[in-house]
């Protein structure tokens, strides 16, 4: 199971769809290892508690911080090997992702030359040959976005923390470079695929990115996400993310 990241902030728990609101928070030398409880009672009907849908509902919600002294540096430099296995961070997220992969000789079978990307932001196959003028057609995306995290907790970790975050695979994905460009730093609320059939599991994993690091949600964005996967209310996080703690009856 995963461990939060240990950074304190507070943890409001809004529950939405029309039920009551209920806060919960931790003191200044509280750590972000204890995940907040909800009633059975409480969750949205047909979610499961550990869903993505009921997680969500679990996500403290505040306005947007100003994106005043964000830099791309502040979460260390791009790609770094963070897991020391001899490749870089965008390297293995391409080798996680494309099929029919050709990888180049004398490197340990770590950096890609070529392969097949079943592009989930758009639903098409792109084929991606390293290159200069081609290595951006597929680009790594960050599901949460760099300047997202900074704007809604992320001011408050060290470099090590946001080091980690930029070169977590939970939130990386291989992507079409136009369509990540599209999207930018939006959030649920400003950006969704194209691709209707990828919504669930892209918005699932946006949950899952902010509740395993403890990062809050504006209003909008939450609501959005309620919106989306109350469509598929069974959606499951993705394999890394912090699982909510179960439900407790009610007193």
């Amino acid at each position: 199971m995963r461990t939060r990241v240990h950074v304190c902030v507070p943890l409001p728990v809004a529950l939405v769809l029309g039920l009551s609101v209920l806060l919960t928070g931790c003191d200044e030398e509280a750590l972000l290892g204890s995940a907040p409880a909800v009633t059975a009672e409480a969750l949205p009907v047909d979610a499961p508690p550990q869903s993505a849908l009921a997680t969500a509902t679990l996500l403290p919600v505040k306005g947007r911080a100003p994106k005043t002294g964000y830099d791309r540096d502040l979460y260390g430099h791009a790609w770094k090997d963070v897991d020391r296995n001899g490749c870089d961070t965008r390297n293995d997220i391409l080798r996680r992702d494309l099929t029919e992969q050709v990888l180049k000789d004398g490197t340990n079978g770590c950096v890609v030359l070529a392969g097949t990307l079943a592009d989930p932001y758009s639903g098409l196959p792109i084929a991606f040959v390293r290159g200069q003028a081609t290595s951006s057609d597929v680009q790594i995306d960050h599901v949460v976005a760099l300047s997202d995290s900074w704007q809604k907790g992320a001011q408050q970790w060290d470099t090590p923390t946001r080091e980690a975050f930029a070169n977590d695979p939970l939130n990386l994905l291989a992507a079409d470079g136009p369509l990540n460009q599209q999207k930018g730093d939006g959030d649920t609320a400003t950006w969704l695929p194209p691709n209707d059939a990828f919504r669930c599991a892209y918005v699932a994993r946006q949950v899952g990115v902010k509740y395993t690091y403890g990062l809050w949600v504006t209003q909008a964005e939450r609501d959005a996400m309620v919106r989306v996967l109350s469509t598929c209310p069974t959606q499951p996080l993705p394999a890394g993310a912090l699982q909510p703690a179960q439900p407790v009856a009610a007193p």
